[in-house]
């Protein structure tokens, strides 16, 4: 029923009802459509800071392209393997690609149980590109941390150095650091040489570099240093030391120095005392000093073979009087001096040249520098510029100054190659090679009158321990031991012994000298003078190593003729 009179506002017909609900509903499509857009937009934006960041050219600060440069294989002189690159997985990670860095640190230890859990969480978080987590890992468990799926987390392929001889070669190698970089022996020597521009010129990203090939005979190198460690043993030495030389080339066949450490280790060379003693160690060389005052008296033409010498009393130097250890006091001829190892003798050799002359020949033979050699670790030796006459007395039979077994290992074979000072290498170096560097320090009749000298000592003095034991490869040298100074003063009980020889005499190849630290006697029928113990450590090893060297023995117990100078047949 219609009401007259009554008003109810506006009336909005059907069509009209339903425009203003299309235009609601495209206002309500439209703000939602908005809101995806910005949604989407969100999410984009964080997975191309997750997934498209383009990565750092640095770790850490360190070129990734250095860190995953290789270095060349190390051969020695037979082309067997002393260091080679090895491929390994590094962990790091990009922490502002990590969602979740506590679940991040939890899922980690998992697999890395030894990482600290602080520490880790603080590597992890931040907005830096690239950290290490741990390097040089298996390939085990990479598989396991690559399983674990965690964002931000990745692994790099480093070049890790690996050294198969283990410590035999260690004062030779040196090592590299976790970088790969040489920090010591012949490894630092090559990255000053040419490595690190092979690296800068992309030529050694992955790629195979040429084989680095050594002087070094290995098979010379593991006699060596088996012997030293059995003299260690047998004597109950504190430290040991050997180098063996090619006389015509320089070319180091084999060095050794304990106690040493294990390259594929690097923090096992700052044990205490496992420096290089053959080159970066100096020592009063005692007795083998004595080839040395020969060899300058003889070539000076001061003395000759046929001379003799007052040895019947000690020569007197104010309050102190220099005397044999075992003495003849007796005259003496200029051999007998050499081969029953005279103190009082030499002394009258050196005063018959001079001191001032001695000291001259110290230079010439380059015992005021430090021997031209590859490896960095080396000393100067400590040789007083001047010589007082007590002074050149006790120089004259190795005691008041210090030089290296490189030094004196140099010295020998250029006593027995003709008289030539020939520079020692590591790298493989011919004879037409070395010609061009010989320094003539003797003449070639005195190089013969050495010769004759060091045979004799091993068939009827000090060094017939080692003939003994070098079983006829006609070896001879020198004994020298040393008092060690303890508390500014020497002492009796502690000494350093060495023995410089060369074999085969009556066709010289090769010197060596062999130091033997603070020895004990064997037993109760030896003593603890060189001859005892690094003149036999030198037999042992030339008897093993001559063969493979194509020495062959010869078992007659004579001196060979060949090796009398003329003046004494």
């Amino acid at each position: 029923m219609a009401v007259v009179g009554e008003d109810f506002g506006p009336t909005i017909s059907l069509d009209g009802a339903r425009k203003v609900r299309g235009n609601l509903t495209q206002a309500r499509i439209r703000w939602m459509v908005l809101a995806m857009v910005l949604g989407f937009g969100l999410v984009g934006g964080r997975l191309v800071q997750l997934g498209m960041v383009v990565p750092d050219s640095t770790i850490e600060g360190q070129a990734r392209d250095v860190i995953t440069a290789t270095r060349p294989p190390i051969l020695d002189r037979n082309g067997l393997e002393m260091a080679v690159d090895i491929r390994v997985p590094s962990l790091f990670a990009e922490p502002r690609r990590i969602i979740d860095v506590e679940e991040a640190v939890q899922r980690l230890r998992t697999v890395l149980p030894d990482l600290e859990e602080d520490w880790l969480r603080e590597r992890l978080t931040g907005d830096k590109g690239f950290v290490w987590v741990q390097r040089e890992l298996s390939p085990a468990i990479q598989e396991r941390v690559m399983r674990l799926g965690i964002p931000g987390i990745d692994f790099i392929t480093e070049s890790k150095r690996f050294y198969p001889g283990m410590t035999e070669a260690s004062h030779i190698l040196g090592s590299t650091n976790i970088d790969n970089q040489g920090i010591a022996g012949i490894e630092a020597h090559m990255d000053g040489e040419n490595v690190a521009l092979l690296q800068e010129l992309g030529l050694a990203r992955g790629n195979a570099l040429a084989p680095v090939e050594l002087s070094v005979d290995m098979r010379v190198q593991h006699v060596m240093h088996e012997q030293l460690i059995d003299a260690l043993n047998r004597y109950q030495a504190v430290a040991a030391a050997g180098v063996m030389m090619d006389i015509h080339t320089g070319e180091i066949i084999a060095l050794a120095s304990l106690p040493d450490f294990d390259p594929n280790d690097p923090a096992s060379a700052l044990v205490k005392d496992s420096f290089n003693r053959v080159t970066a160690g100096i020592f009063e060389p005692g007795s083998i000093f004595k080839t040395v005052t020969m060899a300058g008296a003889l070539d000076s033409g001061a003395v000759s073979l046929t001379d003799q010498f007052d040895a019947r009393f000690g020569i007197r130097f104010g309050r102190f009087t220099i005397d044999d250890f075992h003495g003849k006091h007796r005259i003496l001829s200029l051999p007998e001096v050499y081969k029953y190892s005279s103190n009082i003798g030499t002394i009258r050799v050196m005063q018959a040249m001079g001191k001032d002359n001695f000291r001259a020949f110290l230079t010439r033979v380059g015992f005021d520098a430090r021997v031209p050699f590859e490896l960095p670790e080396m000393r100067l030796p400590s040789v007083p510029k001047d010589f007082s006459e007590v002074g050149a007395a006790t120089a004259a039979f190795g005691h008041g100054l210090s030089v290296s077994p490189l030094h004196m290992v140099a010295a020998y074979a250029a006593f027995v190659n003709g008289g030539n000072l020939v520079p020692p290498t590591l790298y493989k170096r011919d004879v037409a090679d070395a010609e061009p560097l010989y320094q003539r320090v003797l003449q070639p009749a005195t190089s013969d009158a050495l010769r004759y000298l060091m045979r004799l000592n091993a068939l009827e003095g000090s060094g017939s321990q080692m003939n003994k034991a070098a079983q006829g490869y006609r070896a001879g040298g020198k004994t020298g031991t040393a008092e060690k100074v303890v508390d500014g003063r020497y002492s009796s009980n502690k000494v350093t012994n060495f023995f410089a020889s060369a074999f085969p005499l009556d066709n010289p190849r090769y010197a060596m000298v062999i130091m033997v630290d603070e020895p004990r006697a064997e037993n109760a029928q030896t003593g603890t003078t060189a001859g005892w113990n690094a003149g036999m450590v030198t037999g042992r090893i030339v008897q093993r190593v001559a063969p493979m060297l194509g020495i062959a023995p010869d078992f007659s117990e004579v001196l060979d003729q060949n090796l009398v100078p003329p003046v004494l047949r």
